[in-house]
């Protein structure tokens, strides 16, 4: 089946051969431009926010990356595409039935999960697994009961979700049929869990009771936070004189900012924690000192920094 090409660079605003650093800056910057807690149209920025998030996905990681980039370079955006041969054994989408190979294609198209069908075509995990069987029998004979197989999707959980929980709408389409289910988000999920919903899955073959649906957990990039199990990672940048005298900071936490104490004497990766102000108050928020030293001076300030390094007797060496 035909999908809608995506071009993830052009999406993220960054050429073909752009570095692993230009790749998050441009991913940084539209996140924080389209993010839905800040930006007035809450549709339209929750789509183009799940849009930059699938390319970044895509493009921070080197594996998917370079499989992406084996597609080629003349695609054009809104192009039908068909995966070339050998993605089947890549995305997972054959299965077994009755301790022989199935041949036909077994494919479950989701919606709602926040990743388009060309993701998942091409590194989404919608396969089946085994159910088990009653036995060979004859071939002639009728065929024995076997419980449907299980099937597996990813589904993108921003970060405000995995605080705070959810309800999703996500719709399950196999061959002609179409159907929707709500998925209850739990407060605290992780990245890799996953969601189970019992008899979702492929139905059953002679009487057989159907398989689960299940939804792993893909957290969404964020532009400010990254996430350790249930901990938050943001790295605060700071001035040299803001670190050698102290000062105050105001840093952001999925519930809204908050002041915290910058020590004199604070050294570049120096560690400050925020209890319970990680995912669903399970987790904790660590705040990273990074001091950043300017690239540019003007005359002024080239003489206060040549005036500093006569008079400190300070050396990083000693």
């Amino acid at each position: 089946m035909p999908v809608q090409y995506k071009d993830y660079y052009e999406i993220l605003g960054v050429p073909r051969g752009a570095s692993d650093a230009e790749i998050k800056r441009a991913f940084r910057k539209l996140a924080r431009e389209y993010h839905p807690d800040v930006a007035q149209d809450k549709k339209r920025a929750e789509e183009k926010f799940k849009e930059i998030n699938e390319a970044y996905e895509v493009l921070s990681d080197p594996e998917k990356r370079k499989r992406y980039d084996e597609l080629g370079s003349d695609w054009k955006a809104g192009a039908e595409f068909r995966p070339p041969p050998g993605w089947e054994s890549f995305a997972g989408s054959r299965a077994f039935r009755g301790g022989q190979p199935r041949t036909e294609e077994f494919e479950f198209h989701f919606g709602g999960t926040g990743f388009s069908d060309f993701f998942e075509q091409l590194f989404g995990s919608m396969r089946g697994r085994r159910g088990g069987f009653a036995g060979f029998g004859n071939l002639e004979e009728a065929e024995p009961a076997e419980r449907g197989r299980d099937v597996e999707g990813d589904i993108l959980v921003t970060l405000e979700e995995a605080a705070h929980g959810s309800i999703r709408t996500v719709t399950v389409r196999h061959d002609s049929q179409t159907e929707t289910y709500q998925v209850r988000i739990p407060p605290g999920v992780t990245e890799g869990q996953k969601l189970r919903l019992a008899g979702r899955g492929e139905h059953g073959v002679g009487g057989g009771r159907a398989g689960d649906l299940y939804l792993r957990v893909r957290l969404a990039r964020h532009p400010d936070f990254e996430v350790q199990g249930h901990d938050l990672i943001y790295e605060a940048e700071l001035a040299p004189w803001e670190a050698a005298l102290g000062t105050e900071l105001s840093v952001p936490t999925l519930s809204g900012r908050v002041s915290i104490k910058i020590p004199p004497g604070t050294q570049s990766g120096q560690k400050f924690r925020l209890r319970g102000r990680g995912l669903a108050g399970k987790g904790d928020l660590f705040v990273v000192a990074k001091i950043v030293v300017p690239t540019r001076l003007s005359e002024t300030e080239k003489k206060l920094w040549e005036q500093l390094k006569r008079e400190s007797r300070f050396n990083p060496r000693d």
